[in-house]
């Protein structure tokens, strides 16, 4: 299933878990019973709550804290290191755990860039207490139980004006969230207030989400709305998720391309450059081909791929890798075949194999030719992955082909 978020009020961690579980009812034991067997603190207990603004009916999320907090304890989990040793230690499902942490580890990078601090140092003040925790585990829980096959969002809503927090009144979007929502597409409606938290953006950021239209035929599965706790005059403080059948061959997204010529840098170190550029956040693949520029010069023309939300770290990259002076880029549509990568034991290691369904049906598998590095030569290289080929090709009638869509 593709999943996609309209933040008309905006998000925040628990707007998302309310409009998942709006979505999704029939999770909100399973949740509930995840968060008390998770060893996280005794007595902490979540629950989605029916919620009906006048407008819109939908739910909100709640976090039932342990009672110490309200007896005027200070057990919060502050520091990001004890946060973190806190998921690693808990009852959590390994690939939610995991989660967690990816999200808390994006706060903490944000946070760590504004103030200027090492990530392990950073103390979390407005996301510490316990009811953050919680929402950030529950939204890596519910992002798990999706199995989603992708996410999409549409323009996400800046908001206006200032808040207060432990650093004094700051603008809004907090400093945080600013770095976490760099490369998004963004807008300001002239409603104040802020529509993004920074556990909003980190769960953004987490998911990865296309921007843009949705253009392929699809079914529509369902949908729910996750409340708030601020009000809107002008419309319902909502962020609504709806469910998609996931496209079964092909996916659509938008796509950056950065183009540019060198003339003077030299091959050793190009090479080099280009291998940083292949590396680095954000980076799809990297293209170069030989060009005639001025005076009859050869060329090396580079063309890199990325994704939208990173062009700006992107471009930044190309002009610290290289000697050229200016990036020509745009957006793209591209299509791409849904595929996976499973290990198979093969002679005498283990090699990846990728596969794919083409349309009409068609499985197509390839191994990957790192893996048969220690072959003796090309045409053992070759035999083996032909004999990988036919070797999955005998078990397309057993179930694979339905398992690879």
């Amino acid at each position: 299933m593709h999943y996609h978020l309209d933040p008309l009020g905006g998000i925040a961690g628990d707007m998302f878990a309310a409009a998942m579980l709006d979505c999704h009812p029939g999770w909100q034991p399973e949740l509930a019973d995840a968060i008390r067997d998770s060893r996280l603190s005794p007595a902490l207990f979540v629950e989605a709550i029916a919620h009906n603004d006048g407008v819109l009916a939908g739910h909100r999320f709640a976090v039932h804290e342990p009672e110490w907090e309200h007896q005027g304890h200070s057990h919060q989990h502050h520091q990001w290191r004890d946060i973190r040793a806190l998921l690693q230690n808990s009852g959590l499902a390994a690939a939610v755990k995991e989660r967690a942490i990816a999200i808390f580890e994006r706060l903490a990078e944000a946070e760590a860039a504004v103030h200027g601090n090492a990530v392990d140092e950073v103390a979390f003040h407005e996301v510490g207490a316990w009811d953050s925790i919680a929402d950030i585990v529950s939204a890596a829980w519910l992002v798990e139980r999706s199995a989603a096959s992708g996410w999409s969002c549409s323009p996400i809503p800046l908001g206006r004006g200032r808040i207060d927090t432990a650093h004094g009144k700051l603008p809004v979007p907090a400093p945080a969230t600013t770095v976490l929502l760099q490369g998004y597409p963004v807008f300001d409606d002239g409603v104040p207030g802020e529509r993004v938290t920074p556990t909003g953006a980190a769960i953004l950021r987490h998911l990865d989400p296309q921007f843009g239209p949705r253009t392929d035929p699809t079914v529509l599965r369902g949908h729910g709305y996750g409340f708030g706790t601020k009000q809107f005059a002008e419309f319902s403080n909502v962020l609504r998720v709806s469910v998609f059948d996931a496209p079964a061959v092909a996916a659509h997204e938008t796509v950056v391309v950065c183009q540019f010529e060198v003339d003077d840098q030299t091959a050793e170190d190009l090479a080099v450059a280009i291998e940083h550029l292949r590396a680095a956040e954000g980076v799809i693949d990297v293209i170069q081909s030989p060009v005639y520029g001025k005076k009859g010069r050869l060329c090396t023309h580079l063309q890199v791929l990325a994704r939208v939300s990173s062009v700006d770290a992107v471009i930044d990259r190309c002009l610290i890798e290289t000697t050229t002076l200016g990036v020509r880029w745009h957006t793209v549509h591209r299509t791409t075949l849904v595929r996976d990568e499973q290990p198979h034991a093969l002679g005498e290691g283990t090699v990846r194999v990728k596969r794919a369904v083409r349309p009409g049906g068609t499985l197509t598998r390839k191994a990957e030719m790192a893996d048969l590095a220690n072959s003796q030569g090309g045409h053992r290289a070759r035999e083996r992955r032909r004999r990988e080929a036919t070797d999955r090709d005998e078990q397309t009638e057993t179930g694979d082909t339905e398992s690879s869509k």
